[in-house]
């Protein structure tokens, strides 16, 4: 009985290793045969993304832009009665006869 059950798993382990075979044989062969088309695939790929790259890149670029002044401008914008005491302080120094350091 105990080799019967023996032949059983042998006979089972056997049709595994076959499918099994099979199917790694099968995988690589599909690989060899559509490798070109995954070329061609990627190919595509970078294409398209150098096109995108090429739509995208100049409206990234000016909204950029425009969000750096933006945040220039809110930035600035509290320290201007800073800079027109500064200015009437650069006038007042200019406009006096003789140097204000010596």
């Amino acid at each position: 009985m105990a080799a019967v059950l023996f032949l059983g798993a042998v006979g089972l382990a056997a049709l595994v290793f076959t499918v099994v075979a099979f199917a790694v044989a099968l995988k690589i062969l599909f690989r060899l045969v559509l490798f070109p088309f995954f070329l061609l695939l990627v190919l595509v790929k970078a294409v398209v993304a150098v096109l995108a790259m090429i739509v995208v890149a100049p409206v990234v670029l000016a909204l950029g832009l425009l969000l750096a002044i933006g945040v220039a401008v809110v930035l600035a914008v509290p320290l201007a009665p800073l800079l027109l005491v500064a200015a009437l302080l650069w006038l007042l120094v200019k406009s006096s006869s003789r140097p204000a350091v010596a």
